[in-house]
């Protein structure tokens, strides 16, 4: 399996950080995934999420779907 990039760790920290700052649990983003018409489930979210491996329009609407509307990248 290849390691993740330090990108794509770092998109992935990204997500996890405002998933916690939010007070969002995996299954709790499932449902306001599917509230905006994504149809995921809490093992792909919880996979895709572990590897880093997702595309920036995923990452873009699991920030929608919990409602952030700011970022800090640094």
């Amino acid at each position: 399996m290849a390691e993740k990039t330090d990108w794509e760790a770092k998109a992935a920290n990204l997500l996890k950080s405002e998933l916690k700052r939010q007070g969002v649990t995996y299954a709790q983003l499932v449902e306001k995934l599917a509230d905006i018409g994504i149809s995921e489930k809490e093992a792909n979210v919880r996979n895709k999420l572990s590897r880093g491996k997702f595309s920036a329009a995923y990452l873009l609407q699991c920030l929608t779907a919990i409602g952030s509307l700011q970022l800090r990248l640094d």
